[in-house]
């Protein structure tokens, strides 16, 4: 029998960020850009369409908050802010990688009639 994590734990729940990353396009999308080099929140606006301020905003916090990004911000005018992965997001985003190719590998197994 599991343990059930206490409310104040400060170790985060694996299985519930990736379900919950998973689960968001809007998540997923952010990783994506970010992965490719595409950090400043208002370019990942303009990158996706659809992507309002308000989602991405929530998508950030979220992403922050579980510790696969950090927040740089930049004292200029106008203030620049940048996103990257922490050592735990590479890891996760590692995790991600593999479960995508798993997915292509079942997904050319049933084309193949295997």
């Amino acid at each position: 029998m599991h343990a059930k994590a206490k409310k104040n734990d400060p170790r985060p729940d694996v299985k519930r960020m990736v379900e919950n990353v998973i689960r968001c396009k809007w998540s997923l999308s952010v990783l994506d850009m970010i992965g490719r080099g595409i950090n400043r929140p208002g370019a990942m606006e303009r990158e996706v369409e659809g992507l309002t301020t308000k989602v991405l905003n929530e998508r950030l916090r979220k992403l922050t908050r579980f510790g696969i990004l950090e927040k740089q911000i930049f004292p200029e005018i106008p203030p620049r802010v940048e996103y990257s992965f922490t050592g735990f997001g590479k890891k996760f985003i590692g995790l991600l990688e593999a479960i995508k190719e798993l997915e292509d590998e079942l997904s050319a197994d049933r084309t193949s009639g295997d």
